[in-house]
């Protein structure tokens, strides 16, 4: 039984030219999508070690703008005080200065001041954001890799009791 005459395949109707262009158009749209999707998802992949370099580079071919590298574990306490106010009771006045030992520049953190009664119980905690501890005087929305900053702020002592102060990177 033979197909039907509409049904039968001729030589004239099997595409035998070069397929290199098809291919050439699915490359470039594959390479199209990867693309729209490491724009997309930039913010994301920022954040990742393995991603970053290869975003700058896209980012510095494109001029779009990634967010700045936080890696709180980069920051180190140099130096830290809390002493009680001379000019108002029941006031810590607290300096810590603290370096970016990342290698390259970062955000600058969120600064978690923890404080402690005699028996190691934490009496009161708070999360200064960045613009809460900078003055008018800081410029700039990154700290340099080695670049170090000085923080003073005055905190209402929460118990009289208190004894001791931690610090922690966010």
């Amino acid at each position: 039984m033979t197909a039907p005459r509409f049904a039968r395949q001729t030589l004239s109707m099997v595409d035998s030219g070069p397929r290199w262009p098809g291919m050439a158009i699915i490359a470039l749209l594959l390479a199209t999508l990867v693309l729209q999707t490491l724009l997309a998802q930039r913010d994301e992949l920022a954040a990742q070690p393995r991603w970053r370099p290869t975003l700058e580079r896209v980012c510095g071919v494109l001029g779009c703008s990634l967010p700045a590298w936080r890696d709180p574990a980069a920051f180190t306490m140099v130096t830290r005080s809390v002493r009680p106010s001379p000019a108002r009771p029941g006031v810590l006045e607290i300096t810590a200065t603290f370096r970016n030992d990342a290698p390259r520049d970062q955000a600058w953190p969120v600064l978690l001041l923890s404080l402690s009664d005699i028996h190691g119980q934490i009496v009161g905690a708070r999360a200064f954001r960045p613009d809460e501890y900078r003055d008018q005087h800081t410029t700039g929305d990154t700290l340099a890799p080695g670049q170090t900053a000085t923080v003073l702020l005055d905190v209402v002592e929460p118990a009289p009791d208190t004894v001791a102060f931690s610090f922690d990177f966010r």
